[in-house]
């Protein structure tokens, strides 16, 4: 039986309170995290990896500051579709980029990314990333249960989510899988910025706690077939290390 709006707002919640709880979230301005990632996307589009890169995240809009990234006392930083740039320690913008979504139509991007591109990139992603199912409480999202689905790993029910256009993200509707304790294990989207071509899925294992909020540490995420059975190299590989949750406009 497909379940009604009302139960559809109801396992919503329940995989927020799996996830650390609505009162615990409301009650966060940020989070600082230390992260690690690589993988195949980035020796393709020529970019550095993250070694457990202190990264500082917005709970409340779209925003994350990569810090010593791309030279130490520098910061990349990324404020929603608006503008990404980088700082000089003393605040003084060294580079800067306006709409940077679309810059993404260049022919370039096809080869290399420069800092900026990554910044954005990196930056929505793991802005959304971080802020997952949290972010299922605004208004604007839209969900459709389509049942459950057999992985080698278990069987997980599916949610196919629409996002409301004010959320940067990969692609506008994205399917999320969910184990039986409402943990999620898996979300399917199309890399937009990367190509109309790019179907990834985003794997999520080794949950851990921090203070209360219930986070996968370990994620990776590889190019699927059409039957969204998985198939060549780890795309991104991302490791979160450390959690701490910040309640105050501090960003460390």
């Amino acid at each position: 039986m497909v379940p009604d709006a009302l139960e559809i707002s109801t396992i919503i919640e329940e995989i927020i309170q799996a996830h650390g709880g609505s009162e615990l979230w409301d009650s966060l301005n940020g989070l600082e995290v230390r992260i690690s990632a690589w993988g195949f996307l980035f020796k393709a589009k020529h970019v550095p990896v993250l070694e457990h890169t202190r990264v500082w995240v917005s709970t409340q809009r779209p925003h994350l500051i990569f810090h010593d990234f791309p030279k130490a006392g520098q910061t990349g930083e990324f404020i929603g579709d608006e503008v990404v740039q980088i700082r000089e320690s003393n605040g003084q913008v060294l580079q800067s980029r306006s709409m940077p979504r679309a810059a993404f139509r260049g022919l370039r991007r096809n080869l290399w990314w420069d800092f900026l591109d990554f910044i954005y990139f990196a930056g929505y992603a793991t802005w959304n990333y971080l802020m997952t199912p949290f972010l299922f409480s605004r208004t604007g999202f839209a969900f459709e249960y389509l049942g459950e689905k057999e992985f080698d790993t278990g069987r997980l029910f599916c949610l196919r989510i629409t996002f409301p256009d004010n959320i940067p993200t990969h692609c506008q509707t994205q399917t999320f899988y969910f184990d039986r304790d409402k943990l999620l294990r898996r979300l399917d989207y199309t890399a937009e910025v990367v190509g109309s071509w790019a179907h990834a899925a985003h794997l999520c294992n080794k949950y851990r706690d921090f203070s209360g909020l219930k986070i996968p540490t370990h994620r990776r995420v590889r190019p699927f077939m059409f039957d969204h059975t998985l198939s060549g190299p780890t795309l991104v590989a991302l490791e979160i290390h450390d959690v701490q949750l910040r309640k105050s406009s501090d960003r460390g």
